[in-house]
């Protein structure tokens, strides 16, 4: 386990392919999940200040024995700190929650388009990045409406994406953009927050590879070309998600669960999300 490819980003800098999110891990579970999670071999951990629980990141990072070059860090701006200098402060804030001297990738959460200071709080990225603070900066959440007002007002093509995918939201379009700019799709809830797991097409695939259903999803996500990030606090979990780099998908199976695609969103739309509490 652990052996896993990276994703060469815009800017030259590296990420692997296959992360551990800790979306929706209570701080107390944090520091242990990550822990367990680097023993089995990630090396990317993907956190966010909305989540509650970076000084659980860098606690683990820092009992975890391992170079800071052997890690890749990713946290995110919240909604509450949009704007220039609200933005440089709440980077701050993370990085000390982090124990961290610098960052692997800045993502800005959610767009508000409602709000319109996204392309303010990119410029304020886009500092960040010339002082050297962040290896790689990108956004979550971005419509290719919102992407396009950072190419147009902005210096700085985003290195990444971060957006709900998986087989009932593959956002085909949205990642044929992401392709022509040269902008790295990640998707998060790659799972669809564990619902695909039951779906009898996935079983019948999974008994085929001797894998797991979500082994199959991940290794899905693996040759679209996706940066993925499962989160789980279980152990034997942990590991199994990170198992995904013995077997490949044959193109029909590929086809099969590309048949599942419904537009079946587990989180908000990014249009109309708005929420800053």
């Amino acid at each position: 386990m652990g052996n896993v490819p990276s994703i060469t980003l815009n800017n030259g800098v590296q990420i692997p392919q296959l992360g551990f999110g800790v979306w929706q891990v209570p701080p107390e579970e944090t520091a242990p999940a990550v822990e367990h999670a680097l023993r089995s071999g990630y090396r990317s951990i993907d956190t966010a200040a909305a989540y509650g629980n970076e000084e659980g990141v860098g606690e683990a990072i820092k009992n975890s024995g391992l170079g800071r070059d052997e890690l890749f860090v990713t946290t995110k701006l919240w909604n509450a700190h949009h704007g220039y200098d609200e933005t440089l402060r709440a980077f701050d804030d993370s990085m000390g929650k982090l124990g961290l001297d610098h960052l692997d990738l800045y993502l800005i959460h959610w767009a508000l388009p409602k709000r319109d200071r996204y392309v303010d709080t990119w410029k304020a990225f886009e500092k960040l990045h010339a002082d050297g603070r962040i290896r790689a900066i990108g956004v979550s959440n971005f419509h290719a409406a919102h992407l396009q007002r950072l190419f147009d007002e902005t210096e700085i093509v985003p290195a990444v994406n971060q957006i709900e995918l998986h087989p009932n939201l593959p956002q085909a379009e949205l990642r044929a953009f992401h392709a022509r700019h040269n902008i790295a799709t990640e998707a998060w809830s790659p799972l669809a927050q564990g619902g695909l797991v039951k779906d009898p097409s996935l079983a019948g695939l999974a008994e085929k590879y001797g894998k797991t259903p979500a082994q199959v999803v991940l290794r899905w996500h693996i040759q679209l070309g996706n940066i993925v990030i499962p989160k789980s606090v279980t152990p034997s979990r942990i590991e199994e998600n990170i198992d995904v780099f013995d077997f490949e998908l044959a193109d029909d199976d590929l086809a099969a669960i590309d048949a599942l695609e419904n537009n079946g969103r587990v989180g908000p739309n990014p249009d109309t999300f708005d929420y800053v509490g």
